[in-house]
């Protein structure tokens, strides 16, 4: 037999996120999740429920927030969702113009 000489690339989980839609790893984005509590944050990225993606910046939260993230998990976000989703947002840091890619901000 004789040994291999490629060496196989790790397979990196791609996802879209629903605020901007660019397609960048997983490990890089926030999951929400909807179970039947309601939509929450998923820190660890396996809970189970309907998931969608978010970065860490304000603007996909934003846009997350007034309509995307509902689309996504296929639900209508409740006033204790939001509150709960507008603090993470709160939490985040306020981003300059520079910061933001340009394919971000076409919507």
């Amino acid at each position: 037999m004789t040994g291999k000489t490629e060496r196989r690339t790790k397979h990196v989980p791609q996802r879209t996120c629903v605020g901007c839609h660019q397609v960048i790893p997983k490990r890089t984005l926030i999951r929400l999740v909807r179970n039947p509590e309601g939509v929450y944050i998923d820190p660890s990225g396996k809970a189970a429920g309907r998931g969608a993606y978010l970065h860490n910046r304000r603007l996909c939260w934003e846009r997350g927030i007034n309509g995307s993230v509902a689309h996504a998990l296929k639900v209508e976000l409740t006033d204790q969702d939001r509150l709960r989703l507008q603090a993470f947002l709160e939490s985040l840091p306020v981003e300059e113009v520079d910061d933001i890619n340009p394919n971000a901000v076409k919507g």
